[in-house]
């Protein structure tokens, strides 16, 4: 079973609201068998659309990257980033 990844690139708007979002996505990431590969850090755009923080998640699998972003946890987590961030965020599964 491949594993996939969680790719996401954003700006954020709030800090504090946005903290208490990665403090509840960490939990629930960590849950679905998630593990953090880049969590902010240095970065260089090479092309396209910069945001200022990006972060990629490793997963078990496909599904289980999809079920851990529909979680109620999850979801909960994401109410914070709401309107604290301009998000882009895709799941993309790991060549084998």
């Amino acid at each position: 079973m491949a594993g996939a990844y969680w790719i996401a690139h954003v700006n954020v708007t709030d800090e504090a609201a946005y903290s208490e979002y990665a403090k509840r996505a960490t939990v629930a990431i960590a849950d679905h068998g998630g593990k953090f590969l880049a969590r902010g850090g240095k970065y260089e755009i090479l092309e396209g659309k910069d945001r200022a923080r990006h972060v990629v998640a490793l997963f078990p699998s496909l599904q289980i990257a999809h079920d851990c972003y529909y979680s109620d946890a999850y979801q909960e987590a994401l109410s914070y980033a709401k309107g604290a961030s301009e998000r882009d965020l895709l799941i993309v599964e790991a060549a084998e």
